[in-house]
């Protein structure tokens, strides 16, 4: 029977022969231990892979907060702009240069609060770019304040008395904009994100992905690891992605079910 020591050896001897570790930079993330932000970096990574894109043919963008950190632990081009405007800057570095492939990347607050007027936009348009929504309804840069997609009732230390606003559907949002590819994901499940973020990329249009993960450390109610392993499902079979009114209702009746909810070819 092998010890932990060579056992975890093994593993990571693996990971490195995978080559996926290709695609993190020199840089520790600083993400807290057990974050949901490692899966979806994971994910996102594999997806890179999988499609052979060479590094320097990428741009990562990103807001502030904790995702906010992405592009100094990707080993690719990258731009850490100012609070809400990944997605702006993203397009204009998809304009200057349609060869690249460009990632916006942020979290709930970023990109539904302070940059909330920027996904209507990218959505009609879209801009052939691909974007990650790190949602974990919670501020946690900034010690756990309420987001645009914390429930009603949420309790942090600004809101001892719970929210009193209903949350945003960020999934709903992106398909009402007109979003050509619309995806919602478990940041437990990092081949998952790999898979449809690879289908996203490849996607000649906006791709939105919206991954649902946890905060470890300001939010012990809500968004836990435990509670999205009970909720979160799999998109029932036989759904067409093709159907916009189908993944409308699926939107509207479930606010769990993951996988690729929504695709239209072409640019619109």
């Amino acid at each position: 029977m092998k010890t932990p020591g060579p056992v975890l050896a093994e593993q990571i001897r693996r990971i490195e022969d995978s080559k996926l570790f290709s695609f993190r930079s020199g840089q520790l993330p600083t993400w807290c231990p057990g974050c949901g932000y490692f899966g979806i970096h994971a994910g996102i990574n594999a997806a890179l892979w999988q499609l052979g894109i060479p590094h320097h043919k990428v741009v990562v963008v990103s807001g502030i907060g904790c995702a906010g950190r992405y592009p100094f632990f990707s080993n690719t081009y990258g731009l850490h702009t100012t609070h809400g405007r990944s997605l702006p800057v993203a397009t204009g570095v998809k304009l200057a240069n349609p060869e690249l492939t460009v990632l916006a990347v942020g979290g709930d607050g970023d990109g539904l609060g302070i940059g909330g007027g920027h996904l209507p936009h990218a959505s009609r348009k879209d801009v052939n770019i691909s974007y990650v929504l790190f949602d974990n309804s919670i501020y946690g840069l900034t010690k756990g304040q309420p987001s645009p997609s914390s429930p009603t009732g949420f309790k942090t230390k600004v809101s001892p008395s719970g929210t009193t606003e209903r949350p945003l559907n960020a999934t709903l949002m992106a398909l009402s904009y007109g979003a050509s590819f619309v995806a919602r994901l478990f940041a437990g499940e990092p081949g998952r994100i790999g898979e449809i973020m690879a289908q996203g990329i490849r996607h000649p249009g906006f791709s939105f992905l919206h991954v649902y993960t946890s905060c470890v450390t300001f939010d012990k109610e809500y968004k836990t690891w435990d509670h999205l392993k009970e909720w979160v499902h799999p998109i029932p079979e036989g759904h067409d992605p093709s159907n916009f009114r189908a993944a409308m209702n699926l939107v509207l009746d479930d606010d769990f079910a993951t996988g690729l909810v929504y695709q239209r070819g072409g640019n619109g």
